[in-house]
């Protein structure tokens, strides 16, 4: 009877040590953002507050992000705002202390991890931008964003030049309407006789200065 016990007290332990592996006791540091990806690039999910407790799932090899839980939700936080106990002593969390703390290595994989735990977020109907990394995402987001400002430089450029063009028109028109038209009783005063070609007529013009001619005596030219 011993004996059968013992062998199910293993079993147990058997079973129950990969889901006692699968997560470490950690502390937040301070408020800081879970993310939806290794990487501050990736939208944010939620904030913990510091001094929170959470649950660690894995950890990077190669970088120090941990796929954590916290209230039910889950997500990506740097290793340097999480704190686990280490021989009853608070440590920051690194690769050094993944395996002391029963911590696994793990790795990150936008599809799959996307398809378990934010089916219902808004970033998730862009996945497959995402899929080829957060570099990829934003620098794609920028040519659109560059295109789509050409777009609406060259629709603005166009509308001024309409815009131009109907106030051009417009002015004309008032023109049109301000400049009164000739009457037949108006006089031009190029028309008289001293402004004929445009100039001045001078020999059309009485010459105040001639006097009337005086014979002296004597003068021949009087004869």
């Amino acid at each position: 009877m011993r004996n059968l016990i013992v062998k199910i007290a293993a079993t147990a332990l058997l079973v129950l040590a990969p889901a006692i592996a699968q997560a470490a006791e950690g502390y937040s540091t301070a408020n800081v953002n879970m993310r939806a990806g290794p990487s501050t690039r990736y939208p944010a999910v939620a904030v913990i507050p510091a001094g929170s407790s959470v649950e660690i799932r894995g950890c990077l090899s190669n970088v120090n992000w941990c796929d954590v839980e916290f209230y039910g939700g889950r997500g990506w936080v740097s290793g340097q705002y999480v704190q686990a106990v280490y021989e009853q002593r608070r440590v920051y969390v690194g690769p050094r202390y993944y395996r002391p703390l029963g911590i696994p290595m793990v790795t990150f994989s936008v599809g799959n991890y996307w398809d378990r735990y934010y089916r219902n977020r808004d970033f998730y109907r862009e996945r497959d931008r995402w899929s080829r990394g957060p570099d990829y995402y934003y620098r794609d987001r920028d040519y659109r964003d560059r295109d789509r400002l050409r777009e609406y430089r060259d629709r603005d450029r166009v509308r001024e030049y309409r815009d131009r063009d109907r106030d051009w028109r417009d002015d004309d028109r008032r023109q049109e309407v301000r400049r009164p038209e000739r009457r037949e009783t108006d006089t031009n005063f190029r028309d008289l006789p001293q402004f004929r070609g445009g100039k001045a007529d001078t020999y059309n013009r009485p010459d105040h200065r001639a006097s009337p001619f005086v014979c002296r005596p004597g003068d021949p030219s009087c004869d």
